[in-house]
């Protein structure tokens, strides 16, 4: 997920409030100011001569020629190199992307200029510290940086077996975003293969929709979160961030509201996707839904051997929900 920093030097409540109110993910602020704005709600702030997070340094370059440019690609990975462009050339930053490839972050005066940072060599740069005294741009920046998700690919998987099983521990996912229909969470039982099932934002007679939910499965299946990376979906709790997906492979990043573990009649779809097998466990309810290559929902109760629905395919592999080579076998 791309970041949003606001510069509030000179100090400027009007603008520290603006960018708290837009979701920025930080503000830049004079010396001593920090606890300031940190009394109009909770928000990352830094101080050019402290630290952004413990653990985590922050250093501002100016860049007007090829050795600025060679300081930052010094700079240790794992420390955050924020950028000035003082000609905004826009090859020195290719370069560094090409280089240093992450925890680089470009100053910039407007929008335009912020799309067009989160453009570069298609990847991007990894955020933005927006220098400005408009609000209006600071609300544009944000819905520019926030609009930007990650490219999910989506397979077409084929049903190969629906079994009724006994009863298991469920996780129901509440976030704090309403989705849409052909929208889900994407669960699998190993980490190499994922169902998009659906959100519970389907219209029924009999039961309220709940547009906020999934319905995800049993407690030990995987949920592949934002940054490529997986969690047990028993581990999940409020605060968390989830990945949102839609059937065209959209994503975006939501955050947990509630994990609802509780004992139901449970069942075990498997399908194959590209050669792979895929499967999960999920309650037993017609109100559970997979979702259709053209981005209808599926009720599982009704799944049969044949029918396409759509997955993902990840290279097998898991430690501590991060992705590592090794040999693998999951059945």
């Amino acid at each position: 997920m791309k970041k949003l920093w606001v510069n509030v030097v000179p100090y400027s409540k009007e603008i520290a409030i603006a960018a708290l109110e837009s979701g920025a993910e930080a503000v830049i602020v004079p010396d001593g100011k920090s606890e300031t704005v940190r009394q109009f709600g909770k928000i990352k702030t830094i101080e050019k001569n402290g630290d952004f997070k413990p653990g985590v340094e922050v250093e501002f370059i100016d860049i007007a020629g090829k050795a600025d440019e060679d300081r930052a690609a010094a700079v240790p990975a794992d420390k955050i190199v924020v950028l000035r462009m003082l000609d905004w050339t826009i090859i020195p930053i290719e370069n560094l992307l090409a280089r240093r490839g992450k925890n680089i972050i470009v100053q910039v005066d407007n929008s335009k200029q912020a799309k067009l940072m989160t453009e570069i060599l298609e990847k991007g740069v990894d955020g933005v510290v927006l220098n400005t005294k408009d609000v209006n741009e600071i609300k544009k920046t944000a819905e520019i940086i926030h609009g930007i998700s990650e490219k999910i690919p989506l397979v077409i998987a084929t049903i190969t077996a629906a079994k009724q099983l006994g009863m298991g521990d469920r996780s129901c996912l509440d976030t704090c975003t309403q989705m849409t229909l052909g929208e889900g969470i994407l669960i699998g039982n190993t980490a190499s293969g994922f169902f998009l099932v659906h959100s519970e934002s389907v219209e029924n007679p009999y039961v309220a929709s709940r547009p906020f939910r999934v319905n995800a499965g049993a407690v030990h299946a995987y949920t592949l979160t934002p940054g490529g990376k997986t969690k047990y979906l028993a581990d999940l709790k409020a605060g968390d961030e989830v990945m949102l997906v839609n059937f065209q492979g959209k994503s975006q990043t939501a955050y947990l509201g509630r994990n609802k573990i509780e004992k139901r009649p449970m069942m075990l779809i498997e399908a194959e996707a590209q050669g792979q097998p895929i499967s999960l466990v999920m309650q037993n309810a017609e109100t559970i839904r997979l979702v259709s290559p053209d981005g209808k929902p599926i009720s599982i109760t009704a799944l049969k051997p044949g029918d396409k629905v759509l997955g993902h395919i990840e290279k097998a592999g898991r430690h501590f929900g991060m992705q590592v080579d090794e040999t693998l076998i999951e059945r």
